[in-house]
């Protein structure tokens, strides 16, 4: 047995996976509003069912830069009170078992790579929208992390008056006084507002996946997170906004899809265990 976990802005993943199929999920809620000593408490308690004599190992994702040698984990999105968390010592500790950690979008790529939409590709990039954004990168093959497991912070860099991340993921809608799953509803009921939001939107992604395309050159982008149930709805903004790429070659051998499996990041994580990135 192997515990993947994947760390989310509203929700902890929690799955168990026996002979790399999922047997049983479950999802808390993330402790956001706690202090470091409660938190990480809580954090605990939510694993703790889950492990028994047959557990091998545990692998989380976890939306941040982390020191995957060490095991540490700083400044976690969503959970400001996670600063500096010897998180693999302290697991290890309490239940005497393998504890793997690593960024959760890199976790995101990963389990395409292994388990999903990227199977059959070398040079990836997975984009998870939602509560943030960020991207996991995978070059001929093999996971690129960076130095810092920090490679496909796409969200942190530079647009217009702010950062990718405030255009291209939740906050996006809620400066439009709105949430996403709202937005979602009443485009399914053809609110034009909401349309024309969500072409906003898109637009906005596409000058994203323009960046993504520059840096990084990728066969395959894949697309995952709550956000992309609105797809439809964004994809016509998001590939008009990629009229002007300068290489025209690049963007028409380029595939792109969605990923299907909702798992796919506990897959991930859980592949850590076993040394599959």
């Amino acid at each position: 047995m192997i515990l993947g976990i994947d760390i989310g802005g509203t929700n902890i993943a929690i799955g168990k996976l026996k002979n790399n199929l999922l047997i049983e999920k479950v999802l808390k809620p993330t402790p956001y509003d706690k202090g470091l000593k409660e938190s990480i408490a809580i954090f605990i308690e939510m694993i703790a069912p889950f492990i028994c004599s047959k557990t091998k190992g545990i692998g989380i994702g976890v939306p941040s830069v982390v020191d995957t040698s060490k095991g540490i984990v700083y400044n976690v999105a969503n959970i400001p009170s996670w600063e500096e968390v010897h998180l693999k010592d302290i697991l290890e500790e309490k239940f005497n078992i393998p504890v793997k950690l690593n960024n959760d979008a890199n976790c995101f790529v990963s389990g395409l790579k292994s388990f999903g939409e990227a199977k059959d590709y070398n040079n990836i990039i997975g984009i998870t929208l939602g509560t943030g954004v960020g991207a996991g990168v995978i070059i001929n093959g093999k996971l690129y992390e960076g130095v810092n497991t920090s490679a496909g912070e796409i969200g942190e860099m530079p647009y217009l008056d702010s950062i990718f991340e405030h255009y291209c993921a939740s906050m996006f809608f809620s400066n439009n006084n709105i949430t996403g799953k709202e937005a979602f509803k009443l485009a399914q009921q053809g609110d034009k507002n909401a349309l024309k939001l969500w072409e906003e939107f898109g637009f906005h992604l596409g000058k994203l996946v323009r960046t993504v395309l520059l840096a990084y050159d990728p066969e395959i982008i894949v697309f995952g997170g709550s956000i992309t149930d609105a797809y439809s709805f964004f994809e016509e903004g998001m590939l008009r906004s990629l009229d002007d790429f300068p290489f025209p070659k690049s963007l028409e051998q380029l595939i792109i899809k969605l990923s299907k499996n909702p798992d796919i990041a506990i897959l991930g994580a859980a592949a850590l265990v076993n040394n599959l990135k």
